[in-house]
């Protein structure tokens, strides 16, 4: 047979199996009927593995991995049509529906925002941008802006989730579990870090640097040329500049902002002192309730999968069965539960689009939990 026969010969085998999909789903629509009808639960773990023993039997050793393979997403796809047709719209959908509803159509200019650090943060900056006329109240942790916006103290708060060189701020994915929130918008800014001093001091009377850890891994090609020098870690970059300022020590530096500087009288000793020039910080904006603006086109979701093998693969054939975009997977490890994560995912699709709510209903239905974070856009 030539190449086109045989081509034939697949085309005429898949219609074979698109019937037969249908068949079985049509038999599985009955048994969500029937589950519903007698209130059993959608998954049987038993049931399942009877199955895969089952088919690889029958596909014999030189294909028995990839039937195993092909069966845990029929069987995936078999709960996910059962939960749609027993539970119906997920409660989720329904809140991101009242959400949309509404929010109204344009985005705040005037809040009461919570920025971690002090006056000339990277936080007030990125805040300034979302907001034109922001009320910000300052806070000495990032756990404490979370808790200011879950106690109605302030009605948002800027975070930093992530850097293009340092990577994600692992502390605020573990602080996201313990608050509910809803992010509403984020904003990427450019992040230029200078070496600041007080007036009169050379670089070479420098014996100690501050400032927040990120900033200091974010300038590690810098610091890792010094020799003899301190490198302490502090609450944030615009603390570390007013540390600066208040000590009189003519040996003591801060890597800060330029903003700083200029904030606090000091004078710059090294410019631009970043690994790289392309340093951009993306920082979320929270609020206690959902708002979802006009223009959402990302997503954050986080979950907890089951502890199986190939649960996260399933996960992942979803979105792109659907054809929507993953562009970040955070893993976090669950205190007290040995080698358990926590996953937490950004996508990029319109809220408005039928497949991001036909991805949400069906992560609510098959995953251990399920959080929907909000939608977004971004600046």
């Amino acid at each position: 047979m030539n190449i086109e026969e045989l081509r034939q010969e697949i085309d005429k085998t898949d219609a074979e199996l698109v019937n037969l999909f249908n068949r079985r789903m049509d038999a599985v629509k009955q048994i969500a009927e029937y589950k519903k009808a007698n209130n059993l639960p959608i998954f049987d773990s038993e049931r399942e593995r009877q199955l895969f023993e089952k088919v690889a039997k029958l596909a014999g050793e030189s294909t028995e991995s990839y039937i195993r393979t092909l069966f845990s997403v029929i069987t995936d796809l078999s709960r996910s049509y059962q939960g749609k047709l027993i539970n119906g719209k997920s409660k989720t959908a329904e809140n991101i529906e009242e959400a949309i509803a509404k929010t109204p159509n344009l985005f705040p200019q005037k809040a009461t925002v919570a920025c971690q650090g002090t006056e000339g943060a990277y936080s007030q900056i990125a805040c300034e941008k979302l907001f034109e006329l922001p009320s910000i109240m300052y806070f000495n942790s990032w756990e404490n802006v979370f808790s200011a916006v879950d106690a109605g103290l302030c009605q948002y708060g800027i975070l930093p989730v992530e850097n293009s060189t340092a990577g994600s701020v692992n502390r605020i994915y573990d602080l996201m579990a313990d608050y509910n929130f809803s992010i509403i918008r984020s904003v990427k800014l450019k992040t230029s870090h200078t070496l600041l001093a007080g007036d009169g001091v050379k670089f070479s009377d420098i014996k100690e640097i501050i400032s927040h850890e990120q900033a200091l891994n974010q300038c590690s090609d810098f610091l890792k040329n010094l020799k003899g020098v301190k490198i302490t870690s502090c609450e944030n970059t615009a603390i570390a500049a007013k540390t600066v300022r208040e000590s009189g020590r003519k040996d003591l530096a801060a890597i800060s902002s330029r903003h700083c500087a200029e904030l606090y009288g000091l004078k710059t000793l090294n410019d631009s002192i970043q690994n790289t020039d392309s340093n951009y910080t993306r920082f979320v904006c929270i609020s206690k309730k959902t708002e979802i603006y006009p223009g959402a086109n990302k997503t954050s979701l986080m979950m907890v999968l089951p502890n199986r093998p190939g649960s996260l693969y399933r996960v992942m054939s979803k979105f792109s069965a659907l054809g929507i975009n993953l562009t970040k997977l955070e893993s976090r490890p669950i205190p007290g539960r040995d080698f358990e994560f926590l996953f937490y995912l950004d996508v990029e699709s319109s809220i408005y689009s039928p497949v991001i709510i036909e991805l949400i209903n069906e992560l609510q239905y098959s995953t251990e939990m399920f959080r929907y974070l909000g939608s977004y856009s971004e600046l």
